[in-house]
């Protein structure tokens, strides 16, 4: 009896990334058909315990357009859709999918947000940043934290400090 290995998926609206989980997989087998049909089996461990995956895939694909990295933790798989729409779930069938497939939140990118640019959204817009008391206002002395002239003043040193904390706020939302 064959067991089924951590399935992980994302997309974009022209393609799907599945990820298969199985480390030093052998006699990989992979059939992909443009109905949608996926197939993948392999072994995988010191007995070389089989791994088998069938499933059908939610619209067609282009084959030929499809390729597949094996590394040695895992098998990557860049299937082109047959056309550029985004799917609702990644399988044929409704409901719950099965236990062995997740959602792979380290590629996952929303529909509406495929076509940014990474970084376009560090718009601050109206933000007056002296009225936030994090320092560099207009009493900021850039003198006051000059280590190399003897003028050290830890104030100003508090106040670069401050500046560099609220930009990091801003850059981890």
């Amino acid at each position: 009896m064959s067991r089924h290995p951590l399935i992980k998926w994302a997309q974009r609206s022209d393609k799907l990334f599945i990820t298969v989980e199985l480390p030093d997989a052998k006699n990989v087998k992979l059939n992909l058909e443009p109905e949608g049909k996926f197939f993948f089996s392999a072994t995988s461990g010191a007995n070389n315990v089989p791994y088998e995956i069938d499933i059908d895939l939610y619209d067609k694909v282009d084959v030929n357009e499809s390729k597949a990295s094996f590394m040695s933790r895992n098998i990557c798989y860049l299937v082109k859709k047959a056309e550029s729409k985004w799917w609702s779930r990644l399988l044929k069938q409704e409901g719950k999918p099965p236990v062995f497939i997740k959602v792979d939140w380290d590629k996952w990118i929303d529909e509406d947000e495929q076509d940014e640019k990474p970084g376009t959204d560090m718009d601050f817009g109206d933000i007056d940043f002296s009225k936030l008391n994090m320092g560099g206002g207009e009493d900021f002395d850039a003198d006051a934290a000059d280590i190399n002239e003897g003028n050290f003043d830890v104030r100003g040193v508090l106040k670069i400090w401050n500046i560099s904390v609220l930009f990091s706020s801003f850059y981890a939302c």
